[in-house]
């Protein structure tokens, strides 16, 4: 998995399975990080030539906007990038127990793509 930073592709190189956790201040460019990353992994899937080869992307808003949620659905669906994406969002305005779910069923979900890719 590419993000196309060399900062962050030389000293954290990023595999198949993996989880990330990008922790960090406010307003310093983590959602950023994230969604370019998924972008970039446009160009990866378009060289594969199996399913076994194409890279899914699950993403995790917790404790967002609303509205923040549904801008980074609009970059992601104008990138072409939900088609190999998912966005699970539990937003501020999401009671806490639900807030606290939504990294489990983000691992829930990222498992099921490696279940499928050792049956293939």
């Amino acid at each position: 998995m590419q993000t196309r930073l060399k900062a962050v592709d030389s000293l954290v190189p990023i595999g198949r399975g993996q989880r990330e956790l990008i922790i960090g201040d406010r307003q310093t460019g983590k959602t950023d990080i994230a969604i370019d990353t998924i972008l970039n992994q446009k160009q990866m899937n378009s060289r594969a030539t199996s399913e076994s080869e194409t890279l899914y992307c699950v993403y995790v808003a917790i404790g967002q906007k609303r509205s923040t949620v549904a801008q980074l659905v609009q970059i992601l669906s104008s990138g072409n990038a939900l088609e190999y994406s998912i966005l699970v969002a539990a937003t501020a305005s999401d009671p806490a127990p639900l807030q606290f779910l939504a990294p489990y069923s983000r691992c829930a979900m990222g498992n099921i793509f490696g279940i499928m890719e050792c049956t293939h």
